[in-house]
């Protein structure tokens, strides 16, 4: 129904939002961004460690 009007666009030069990504591409995108995610789970880890260890010390400090 609608084939008509992605034709007009395709034929002006403009993308549709419906392109489709190629396959390789995608699991490229997607391992990049697996990689991402898991360097940050691991500093975010390591400053929630460091936190940890932090409030512990200076709970320890206080004697009220």
């Amino acid at each position: 129904m609608k084939n008509w009007v992605y034709a007009a666009r395709k034929a002006r030069g403009i993308q549709s939002s419906r392109t489709a990504e190629d396959p390789t591409d995608e699991l490229l995108r997607l391992r990049t961004e697996v990689q991402h995610l898991r360097s940050e789970t691991q500093k975010l880890s390591t400053e929630r460690d460091i936190l940890r260890k932090a409030a512990k010390y200076f709970a320890g400090e206080t004697s009220w």
